[in-house]
């Protein structure tokens, strides 16, 4: 049988009493700050905290302010479609006057100075920020400028293809008739709002400024299409002005910020500030000549510059990776290729299906809210990314899917001509499979899986409780050794930093364990110091708070094994000493009456030695422990006074690098052998010499013990009571036996245990 071989050593552990080698000053002293920290939410109680609830409310009151403005805004109670020529039809009236002209198409509406201004489907874009055409685009303006004036008036008439005309009462609109999804994107206006004040509140910062540039950007998005979604034929004046050249600032911005954002963060990319330099450049540029209108094709350079600059930010987060594999690039460039993606398809749908006033209109309304929703829940997701919120990451991967569904639908329509429910069933085809194949793949790279499985995790939680119960001081190399297994990480220390419980710091870089008290395996117990784990799965993934969790709850197993082992190892030697007392006093006392009474001097002789075995046994089951040499010392004296009897020498090597406690297996199996060697040495093999060498290097123990007597071809020894009882001993050590002749004549048997450590 081949010997085991010997246990890996423990990997080094660096301790770090100040920066160290794997972490920069500055990362150092944030830890530093962190490790010892008690209540997080501490720093909120001031200043931070009034401006957070005050700039809410200050949200909250503007949107209120809005809602009653549009509110207020006259309407004509009606709905109103494209037709497949480019006309206006009346789907659905709600005024009594207007349900007669119901199906009619409308050509034109006249204030009281009897000017017609004519009218087509245009009117019913929602917003200027998606016509593709120039000349378009400015004529909406115009057509949105007349209406709205119109709808001023006391009384507007409306003119229809068949010559009819109608003379309505513009009414207000009511906050009723605001309609539920205004104060749906309103909520999730006002929530990325609050988040973003949040973050730059808890840590201010040049970084954190960014997202909340760029936060709030987006969150002014979601309240224009919520005032858009309000609207059934007119803005107000003035208003689609703003709608168009502010909606198109803010996606410029939002991409130069993404730039920003990512040439600094996870790492700074070497020439920062002239990238930083490149990108606000053409951001200025953009919003500048958009904005005066001294840019031909306005739309397009918003959506391509977007797109590039967005395209930068992927390549900047690429780089960072390998200048530093940050886990937290590879989950912003997976993330942001999903927002550059459905950006450019929702692009393309809109492209393609110019020139079709109904296409286009529901691509953008339907597909532009469904892809700034996203965005917007990409936003509030980034913040919590190391918290888990398995809802958040749900409903921004669904409403990629959604954002990627309708504009394939759209783009099918407008592309191929295919029928609503052609195009919708394989929208919905393509954009499932596309879910149900990218959803499993990205959250396993976002959250990782275990590479240590149930079995293999309870196997090592056992050996370590053990190791740790035997040494104590080796708590935090055990500890260390099963988290790198556990996470794979690219770095990992031990810092003499106590913390309370386990955490995730660095938006998700890094978890700080604090390592148990196995000293005293209480809960409340004082921790011996913490771990600091960077850069899970070789840099591939983020920290969660359900990894948190899970080193908490293996750390509280291992304490419970621990205490669960100490309290079997005081039972089993409580009953040790309570069967040694038994044995001495009552077989040891009936012996000692034999001794007395024996008829022969053989017989008082044989007794006398088995009472000395008797004390042997009930002096090691009594004992606590035994220590190596002082062990040895009494095999050898046990030997000699066999050996003598037999007028036989002993020959006595030992040679210990340390003396090591033995468990009552070790020590109990180890007498045994050597008595049952010994014996043999002189019933069996009529050996006058014996030699025993005894070692331990390291973790290795032999024992060899040689004899010259007349025994002969080991291998063919049948192995009853005696020699079986030696393999089964020594097997139970975790070791092996072989037996062998000498020359010039006699047996060797050597005891060969690779992992020599306390066992009970």
């Amino acid at each position: 049988m081949t010997p085991p071989s010997p246990a890996p050593q423990d990997p080094p552990t660096p301790t770090l009493p100040g920066p160290g080698a794997f972490l920069s000053t500055g990362q150092w002293n944030a830890f530093d700050r962190s490790l010892g920290r008690k209540a997080a939410m501490s720093r909120w109680l001031g200043w931070r905290l009034r401006g957070l609830v005050a700039a809410v409310l200050l949200g909250c009151l503007g949107v209120f302010f809005l809602a009653y403005w549009l509110a207020a805004q006259p309407t004509l109670g009606a709905t109103w479609r494209a037709t497949g020529n480019g006309q206006i039809e009346l789907n659905l009236a709600h005024d009594s006057i207007l349900k007669a002209a119901q199906g009619k198409t409308l050509v034109g509406l006249a204030g009281p100075d009897g000017r017609v201004v004519p009218v087509d489907a245009l009117v019913l874009q929602r917003s200027a920020r998606w016509l593709i055409d120039d000349v378009e685009a400015t004529r909406y303006l115009g057509l949105q400028r007349q209406l709205g004036q119109l709808l001023q008036h006391d009384t507007v008439q409306l003119h229809f293809s068949d010559h009819t005309q109608l003379e309505l009462r513009p009414q207000p609109r009511g906050l009723m008739g605001l309609g539920l999804l205004f104060w749906l994107l309103c909520a999730l206006a006002l929530v990325l709002f609050g988040v973003a004040l949040a973050v730059l509140l808890a840590r201010p910062g040049h970084r954190n400024g960014v997202y909340a540039l760029m936060a709030v950007c987006q969150a002014l998005n979601l309240v224009f299409i919520a005032a858009e979604s309000t609207l059934d034929f007119a803005w107000p004046p003035g208003l689609a002005h703003w709608d168009l050249y502010v909606r198109l600032a803010l996606d410029v911005v939002t991409a130069g910020a993404t730039v920003h954002a990512t040439a600094l963060y996870p790492h700074r990319v070497p020439h920062a500030r002239l990238w930083l330099a490149a990108a606000w450049a053409a951001v200025g540029l953009l919003v500048l000549l958009g904005t005066l209108d001294w840019l031909p094709g306005t739309w397009w350079w918003c959506q391509l510059g977007a797109a590039a600059l967005s395209g930068t930010a992927m390549v900047l987060l690429t780089w960072s990776h390998r200048i530093e594999p940050h886990p937290f690039a590879l989950v912003l460039r997976r993330f942001g290729f999903i927002a550059l993606g459905t950006w450019v398809l929702l692009s393309v749908a809109v492209a393609m299906a110019d020139g079709q006033p109904g296409i286009q209109q529901n691509i953008s309304i339907v597909g532009s809210m469904i892809w700034y929703v996203f965005f917007a829940s990409l936003l509030l997701l980034i913040p919590f990314l190391s918290k888990s919120q398995q809802v958040m990451r749900e409903f921004s991967l669904l409403a990629a899917i959604t954002t990627v569904g309708t504009s394939l639908d759209l783009l099918f329509v407008a592309a191929f001509s295919l029928g609503q429910v052609t195009s919708v069933t394989l929208a919905l085809f393509v954009s499932l499979g596309l879910y149900v194949g990218a959803r499993q793949w990205l959250l396993d790279r976002l959250m990782g899986s275990s590479v240590v499985t149930t079995e293999r995790m309870f196997e090592q939680l056992y050996k370590i409780a053990r190791e740790v119960e035997a040494r104590p001081d080796r708590t935090a190399s055990l500890l260390t050794r099963l988290l790198r297994e556990l996470f794979e990480p690219l770095e990992i220390l031990v810092v003499d930093k106590l913390t309370s419980g386990s955490r995730v710091v660095a938006d998700g870089s890094t978890l700080v364990v604090p390592v148990p008290n196995m000293v005293n395996p209480q809960p409340t117990a004082p921790t011996m110091g913490s771990i600091v784990i960077r850069f899970a799965h070789r840099g591939r993934k983020v920290f969660t708070a359900e990894d948190a969790r899970l080193t908490d709850r293996i750390f509280e197993q291992l304490r419970r094994a621990v205490a669960f082992d100490k309290a079997v190892e005081q039972g089993r030697s409580e009953e040790r000493t309570r069967l040694a007392q038994d044995l001495h006093d009552d077989i040891g006392a009936r012996l000692l009456t034999l001794m007395y009474q024996a008829q022969t001097p053989e017989m008082e002789d044989y007794i006398r030695h088995t009472l000395q075995d008797l004390k042997t046994l009930t002096r090691g089951l009594a004992a606590q422990n035994h220590h190596l040499s002082d062990a040895a010392a009494e095999w050898k004296a046990d030997l000699v006074h066999r050996l003598q009897a037999a007028e036989c020498d002993l020959v006595w090597n030992v040679g210990f690098d340390r003396n090591v406690p033995l468990g009552v297996v070790q020590w109990s199996a180890l007498t045994r052998v050597l008595r049952e060697l010994g014996n043999n040495a002189i019933a069996h093999a009529r050996a006058t010499r014996v030699d025993v060498a005894m070692t331990l290097q390291g973790d290795r123990f032999e024992l060899v013990v040689r004899d010259n007597g007349i025994g002969r071809d080991p291998a063919s020894w049948s192995h009853g009571l005696g020699l079986g009882g030696i393999r089964k001993r020594i097997k139970q050590l975790g070791g092996e036996v072989e037996w062998r002749e000498v020359a010039p004549q006699g047996i060797e048997c050597r005891v060969t245990v690779a992992r020599f450590r306390p066992t009970d």
